[in-house]
């Protein structure tokens, strides 16, 4: 039997829908039983939080010290952030950012010591965090920074259909500028890459969307199509990729068109994300590709507007928990498989040498 593998789990924005979705995820049974889990966050926030979930009293965590200290069959908490900083639901505060920071500093310090496997995030506000001097965009770039990942990219997945992002966090007035054919062959090399190793996939096929309304209409609507992304299609094909398009986003989605498909890259945020969210908001995934380490996180925000209130669906966190283990086990299954495909087979019987 394949050994549990430990899961840290950042509490996120103290103020918004963290706490709420981690403890209504890990009261499902079935979690201990694939991984050992362990916040990184605030009994104390645990106990606040709890009282306004139907059902919860029973939940109790067993606070560490290290993730080593871990009890395999239980919620486990390493109190990293400082008890001090106060609770306002639904509201944007220094205080939450503080909290979602140092849970995510200590959650990384120990994926960096292969103290935990994979790490599962909980949002945070991109606002207060930068206000509190958090210098990147997300935790993508955030991520990548940490563990020198010049390569990578942002998915969006669920069951029926998984999404790559070019252009990550970056203002659409500045898309255009950005965007270039060695960036996006990049994208696909490494899109291509991941559905490899972390899905299995061995000849993935991956659609392209273009930029543009109607995907530039031949120039006419715009001509990044022409002068970017169709030579990067070209190049990526002599590449061994299986990439075709551009097609034009609206058509695309509309007539389901990813389902012919095992991913697309879309060209911006919200080319790629309005879709996705739009057909899996409770049950996709995010998750940062291209990286040493295996991070997922719901595919939602904060949502002050319901947090505190005992609404919110936890089926995002749970399936990120989820997708979390499967993807360490398809890459260290992968990896052994390249291992062995690699290996030298010694020759046998009186000719050998």
């Amino acid at each position: 039997m394949q050994q549990k593998i430990t899961v840290g789990i950042t509490q996120g924005d103290t103020n918004g829908i963290g706490y709420e979705v981690i403890i209504k995820a890990l009261s499902d049974n079935r979690i201990t039983e694939i991984c050992t889990p362990v916040i990184y966050g605030s009994s104390r926030f645990v106990a606040q939080y709890r009282k306004g979930i139907a059902g919860a009293d029973g939940f109790s965590v067993n606070v560490i010290n290290h993730p080593a200290e871990a009890h395999s069959k239980r919620i486990n908490l390493i109190q990293c952030v400082p008890d001090t900083l106060t609770i306002e639901p639904g509201k944007k505060s220094s205080d939450g950012a503080k909290a979602a920071l140092a849970a995510l500093q200590a959650a990384v310090a120990d994926l960096k010591g292969a103290k935990i496997q994979a790490l599962v995030t909980a949002p945070f506000n991109k606002q207060t965090v930068s206000e509190g001097g958090f210098a990147f965009p997300g935790h993508t770039e955030f991520l990548a920074n940490a563990f020198n990942a010049t390569h990578y990219i942002m998915m969006l997945c669920c069951d029926a259909i998984r999404v790559g992002v070019v252009t990550g966090h970056l203002p659409l007035a500045e898309v255009s500028a950005q965007l270039s054919t060695a960036m996006i062959v990049q994208k696909m090399a490494q899109l291509n890459e991941s559905l490899k190793s972390d899905f299995q996939i061995s000849r993935p096929k991956i659609a392209v969307l273009g930029l543009n309304p109607h995907a530039g209409d031949g120039g006419i609507l715009g001509s990044e199509e022409q002068k970017v992304i169709i030579p990067a299609i070209e190049e990526a094909t002599k590449e061994g990729i299986l990439a075709f398009g551009p097609y034009p986003a609206d058509g695309f989605f509309g007539a389901a068109l990813y389902g012919r498909f095992d991913a697309v890259l879309a060209m911006y945020h919200d080319q790629g994300l309005i879709p996705f969210k739009t057909l899996a908001f409770y049950h996709g995934i995010n998750y940062t590709a291209g990286l040493p380490i295996v991070r997922t996180s719901p595919d939602h925000g904060t949502a002050y507007d319901i947090a505190g209130t005992g609404t919110a669906s936890p089926e995002s966190m749970l399936a990120a928990l989820y997708a979390a283990v499967d993807l360490y086990k398809s890459r260290m299954q992968y990896r052994d498989l390249q291992k062995n495909v690699l290996k030298p087979v010694p020759l046998e019987g009186p000719q050998a040498g």
